[in-house]
């Protein structure tokens, strides 16, 4: 029962994103920002306000019951517009405005937004034993895998070496979206200097064939028009939004019980007793550094 209820409250929220959509006329929010820009003016005389606007009604299609909500006043900073220090950003004269501060920050959402995601999808099956019918090595299966309790525990349940090849598979994915080779063979710019911010280049520049690529692997949005993409595009936005709030409830109640009340009701949340931020334990010993990170306490 309680798997049933922690299953129905997935589906629920996963459904929930798609009711904030406003599918009249979405601008192309999502071509880069000199293309998408209705004034004629040069970058350098609007550069103050034609990023916050941009924002603002990027915001408006998102969720026109919220609108635009930044009282950090992030979206007008220029904190990143001296990119001396990011030596991976190809280089491009900078805009004079600030561009690169919001390129940065909508990549950051729209990226944080697809790992909640597939974070929320994952946390759902493990949490009801859904399981590849495999084994992952000679000796472990998924489902021994599946046996060791709730999701985070099951992460501290994988091999070492199980681990380490995760990781380096999601440094190399980071690395291929930052490198300007792979950028430039596809045509596009990087989402700090006029690209388009989530747009992830193709593998086609990859010295080993890759059958597939990360977007749109099977080809299914080549015959859909503009129009209808940018709509998928703000479903993904504020889908990713949602995953956030939700995937991080899961791990809060998870770590300090009753911190979600509305999970602490259903009372479906196993508490754990690990650390929910460190990507290794005590059995991953044998790595460089991790028994130095096993002494800091982050709760």
């Amino acid at each position: 029962m309680q798997n049933f209820l922690l299953a129905f409250l997935c589906l629920a929220w996963a459904s929930y994103g798609k009711r904030v959509l406003t599918p009249s006329n979405p601008a192309s929010a999502f071509q880069a920002s000199a293309a998408a820009g209705k004034s004629a003016q040069s970058r350098g005389a609007a550069s103050k306000m034609a990023a916050p606007e941009s924002l603002k009604e990027l915001a408006m299609k998102l969720n026109p019951a919220v609108g635009y909500y930044d009282p950090l006043n992030l979206g007008a900073g220029e904190f990143l517009e001296n990119t001396e220090f990011l030596p991976r950003v190809p280089e491009n004269p900078a805009s004079g405005g600030n561009d690169a501060t919001v390129g940065f920050l909508r990549h950051a959402e729209i990226k944080h937004g697809r790992v909640a995601m597939a974070a929320f999808v994952g946390y759902c099956l493990q949490s009801n034993g859904i399981v590849w019918p495999w084994k992952l090595t000679d000796t472990i299966s998924h489902a021994d895998i599946a046996a060791a309790g709730s999701p985070p525990e099951q992460w501290d349940a994988l091999p070492t070496a199980a681990k380490v090849q995760i990781l380096l598979f999601v440094g190399f994915l980071e690395s291929w979206s930052e490198t300007s080779f792979a950028l430039e063979k596809d045509g596009l710019k990087h989402y700090m200097r006029g690209g388009v911010p989530g747009k992830f280049p193709s593998f086609d520049a990859v010295a080993h064939p890759v059958p597939f690529n990360l977007y749109d692997p099977f080809g299914l949005n080549k015959k859909k028009s503009r129009e209808a993409l940018d709509r998928s595009l703000l479903a993904e936005i504020n889908n990713g939004r949602l995953a956030q709030l939700g995937i991080m409830a899961f791990l809060a109640e998870q770590k300090v019980p009753g911190s979600v009340p509305v999970l602490s009701g259903l009372g479906v949340m196993k508490p754990y007793e690990g650390e929910i931020m460190a990507p290794f334990t005590a059995a991953d010993a044998s790595l460089p550094f991790v028994n130095d990170m096993l002494k800091l306490k982050m709760f």
